[in-house]
């Protein structure tokens, strides 16, 4: 198998701005299509992440965790990920780190370089429509993106964190 980039959105259609992961692989599915595909990326969408997904790592060369956030600032923060042992471990749903660290021990290898796309989202009721805020958020994401799958390398999505965190200080 070829190495590619991992996108995988968490999130809830039916939950407000918790639609914000699957509504951005929606639109990249879309772009994708236009262009009648990107070769080295795969798209996979879920309710939330799961030590499943661990699996869907291998072979990879890069990962993007997309997910909507009440504790990110607008429109959305972007971080490099790193495997940890956290308490999600033992849940139905991990964070992205804790997928990390199970692919870490079912393959006795360090994962892909893996990064998560944290969009800010503020109403997660059931039944609610995407908030306004969010549908902001959401399109300045999916610009960033376009960036992102631009240079899909590894040390280009570390200096972008770098400058998204001088930003954010």
């Amino acid at each position: 198998m070829t190495e590619t980039l991992l996108i995988l959105a968490a999130g809830n259609p039916s939950r407000g701005d918790d639609a914000l992961g699957p509504l951005f692989l929606e639109h990249l599915m879309v772009e994708q299509e236009q262009r009648n595909g990107w070769g080295y990326v795969e798209l996979l969408t879920d309710f939330q992440f799961q030590i499943e997904h661990a699996v869907d790592l291998e072979n990879r060369a890069l990962a993007l965790f997309v997910d909507a956030s009440v504790c990110c600032p607008a429109p959305y923060q972007f971080t490099l990920l790193q495997p940890i042992q956290d308490t999600s471990y033992t849940s139905h749903t991990l964070s992205p780190a804790a997928v990390l660290y199970v692919y870490q021990q079912i393959n006795y290898l360090p994962p892909p370089p893996a990064f998560q796309l944290a969009i800010r989202g503020e109403s997660f009721e059931l039944g609610e429509p995407l908030s306004t805020a969010a549908k902001a958020n959401l399109a300045a994401a999916l610009e960033f993106a376009g960036r992102l799958l631009a240079m899909p390398d590894d040390e280009t999505w570390r200096r972008f964190v770098e400058i998204h965190e001088n930003f954010l200080s």
